[in-house]
């Protein structure tokens, strides 16, 4: 299932209300910016990997990778 960055910013923000976080309160506990968090939440294209990771991570989450038997040319 492919997944835009839109859909991982709704999924992220919906994981931070739930868990009662404020975005201050995810974006420190992250060792991000505030306006780093909103623009992930938002579906900002060129988030950073990286602290996208972290935000994730800060949260709980895990991420799986399934890989192809075979990949398309």
């Amino acid at each position: 299932m492919y997944m835009t960055p839109k859909d991982i910013g709704i999924a992220i923000r919906d994981m931070r209300k739930r868990q009662g976080l404020r975005q201050d309160q995810l974006a420190g506990a992250a060792g991000v910016g505030l306006r780093f968090l909103i623009e992930l939440e938002g579906g900002k294209e060129t988030a950073q990997l990286g602290k996208t990771l972290a935000v994730l991570d800060a949260l709980g989450c895990r991420i799986t990778l399934d890989a192809p038997d075979r990949i398309k040319p």
